[in-house]
């Protein structure tokens, strides 16, 4: 009687090798294997070699002494920037006295117009109750200041973004020039490149427009390209067939075709440009950023919230007309719309020349709201009832200093301990395990040229800092943009919430901060919490309603819980958005992170502080440069695993 016996199924080693991700950590493995006993050998402090070290102090100094000494007599400046410079004042001042010389009812009438005929009546009283709510704040001229400085800096920023997209989305080759150059506009901090800008420039509202146009021309760039490289092949293909040559095609097919991301763009480039209104009053803009600014230096929050208020209306109201367009693209026109643009046109022009006539062109003094007071006021109670003596959760105060014992100080304190290659190696397995061996490579470069530069103790603060904010906004943003992706009672509710801490300018949360805080680096990893939590919540939210309706109601019928769709077929699905959410979330704080070097953040933002302000160009530009190699290490850290997430991986 023969006996069938099965034998049990078993994996190999060799099937187990076969998986992408075991390969690399068995390298990796074997590497550190062979190279930590090596480095640990030769440098065995762990602090970065000086013999690796590049002093640039010294020829930074020489460029700045030379830009000072040749600025009035070089033919450089004379005929080449000085003609910039008067061109930008020319513009700006030019707008500027238009829209004092239409009136406080003619600028109010024509902005209303604007939005009524791109969408509708709702739109349209809500833009004429921002732009009177500026008046009634009392800043009325300031707002204008404002205004004209944006118009002229969007418009160069547009032209300069449109350029460079055009050339990166019919250009390969110019598409992989442009991508770092674009990376690095976006990424340096502004007080880094704000200094280089005073020194050729002067201060004054040409180096304000220049240093906009730095920060605000990436994403119109970054769309443009996007836009003209996801035009319908097919339709390209038709046009091409018809006979027309290169121009023909990118005139009637391309650029009409990529009008969406192109409205993106300009949308994008005025909330970016908006965003600068006071980091450029730094340098001399003027206008509501000015105003912000002084109220800083005097801890004055009733002040900064009355000039900060009208930065965030316009920046609500040019959103919300800029995104009614782009909805309106590709729509039937509307019959006699031509008409209607001329009757309403006529109505501006009627209530602009009657304001001339009555002698109202200025706001009037005695409809001037004073709310400086009263939210003074309102601070001064939660300072004295809030900071500190809170029975049983103690006071604000006392959270920070918590949070900086419990949290910033050991993580700052347990990076500086690792051995200078141990980062490497650290941020060389977590580049390539999610990612190629480029991207590794490329995270490891960066990382290392800050220790290059000299910097490498304070970037490992600041890093501390960020991966602390970015901890603390993914938790609580991932929870609310559940939450609010599961109740639209809840999204509507949160949707202005948004819109008010997305567009508040960056130096505004330090003042509040700073009064329930104290100074030091909790206060600032506070505001950079509160300016990038709206991202993070915003995406994780669109992500997950874009999941397929499909998808749930197939999990529904298979008797899933609420909990069990949300785990396994919601968040799985939208992983693309929520991976964008981490490196959104990275990049934000790391911005807020910086400027917090103004209340006792510290370590490179206080660098880049203090280079603008004694005029040390190595130390603002060396600890900038230090901040964008942070930020293209965490970059290259968080988005291959969104590379293959696109793919499918």
């Amino acid at each position: 009687m023969a006996t069938i016996t099965a034998s049990p199924t078993r994996i190999g080693l060799p099937a187990l090798l076969k998986h992408h991700a075991v390969r690399k950590l068995l390298l990796l493995g074997l590497a550190a294997a062979i190279l930590v006993p090596l480095a640990n050998a030769r440098w065995a402090s762990g602090a970065w070699p000086g013999a690796l070290t590049v002093d640039f102090s010294e020829p930074l100094a020489r460029t700045s002494d030379w830009i000072i000494d040749n600025r009035d007599s070089h033919p450089l400046f004379l005929y080449f920037f000085g003609h910039v410079s008067n061109v930008v004042v020319i513009a700006v001042r030019a707008v500027y006295l238009t829209l004092l010389a239409v009136g406080w009812a003619g600028v109010t009438a024509l902005g209303a117009l604007v939005a009524w005929r791109v969408a509708g009546v709702k739109l349209a009283l809500g833009t004429a109750v921002g732009f009177l709510a500026c008046g009634l704040l009392g800043m009325w001229v300031p707002t204008m200041q404002t205004l004209a400085l944006m118009v002229v800096a969007v418009l160069a920023s547009v032209v300069v973004g449109a350029l460079l997209g055009l050339a990166a989305g019919l250009s390969d080759r110019m598409d992989r020039v442009l991508r770092p150059v674009l990376d690095t506009m976006q990424v340096l901090p502004a007080f880094a490149y704000l200094l280089p800008v005073v020194l050729i420039f002067g201060i004054g509202v040409p180096a304000a427009v220049l240093a906009t146009v730095i920060y605000a021309a990436p994403p119109m760039a970054r769309l443009t390209s996007l836009g003209l490289r996801g035009a319908d092949k097919e339709v390209l293909e038709a046009v091409e067939s018809l006979g027309s040559t290169a121009r023909q095609r990118l005139l009637t097919a391309r650029i009409p075709l990529a009008r969406k991301e192109l409205l993106l763009g300009l949308n994008q480039t005025i909330m970016m440009a908006l965003s600068m209104a006071v980091i450029a009053a730094v340098i001399g803009a003027g206008g509501l950023g000015d105003r912000v600014y002084q109220a800083l230096a005097s801890v004055d929050v009733g002040a900064a919230l009355a000039a900060g208020i009208p930065i965030v209306l316009l920046a609500v109201v040019l959103d919300r007309v800029t995104g009614a367009a782009g909805e309106r693209l590709g729509a039937e026109p509307e019959p006699h719309r031509g008409r209607g643009w001329l009757i309403a046109l006529a109505g501006v022009v009627a209530v602009a020349v009657a304001g001339r006539l009555a002698g109202r062109l200025d706001w009037p003094d005695t409809w001037v709201v004073g709310i400086a007071e009263p939210v003074n006021r309102a601070v001064d109670w939660m300072t004295a009832h809030l900071y500190s003596g809170v029975p049983v959760i103690g006071g604000t105060a006392d959270w920070a200093g918590h949070f900086t014992t419990w949290v910033l100080d050991p993580m700052r304190d347990s990076l500086q301990a690792l051995p200078w290659w141990g980062v490497l190696l650290i941020v060389a397995a977590l580049a390539w395990v999610i990612g190629t061996w480029r991207t590794a490579l490329t995270a490891v470069l960066a990382m290392a040229a800050i220790g290059v530069l000299g910097v490498w103790k304070p970037s490992l603060d600041t890093l501390s800092q960020v991966l602390a904010a970015v901890a603390v906004t993914l938790v609580v943003g991932f929870a609310v943009g559940i939450a609010a992706a599961r109740s639209d009672r809840l999204e509507r509710a949160l949707r202005p919430v948004l819109d008010v801490f997305q567009t508040m300018p960056q130096f505004v949360y330090l003042i509040p901060v700073v009064a329930l805080f104290g100074v030091g680096r909790a206060p600032a990893v506070a505001a950079a919490i509160v300016y990038a939590l709206p991202a993070v919540v915003r995406i994780t939210t669109q992500g997950l309603r874009q999941v397929d309706p499909a998808a749930l109601e197939a999990s529904g019928s298979l008797g899933a819980t609420s909990w069990q769709q949300l785990r396994q077929v919601q968040l799985p699905l939208a992983r693309r958005a929520l991976l964008l959410a981490v490196n959104q979330g990275l990049v934000l704080v790391l911005a807020v992170v910086v400027i917090g070097g103004l209340v006792g953040g510290g370590a490179l933002g206080y660098d880049v502080v203090f280079g603008l302000a004694q005029g040390d160009l190595a130390t603002g530009l060396v600890a900038g440069v230090a901040i964008v190699c942070l930020g293209l290490m965490l970059d290259r850290v968080t988005q291959p695993t969104e590379r293959r997430a696109q793919k499918g991986a």
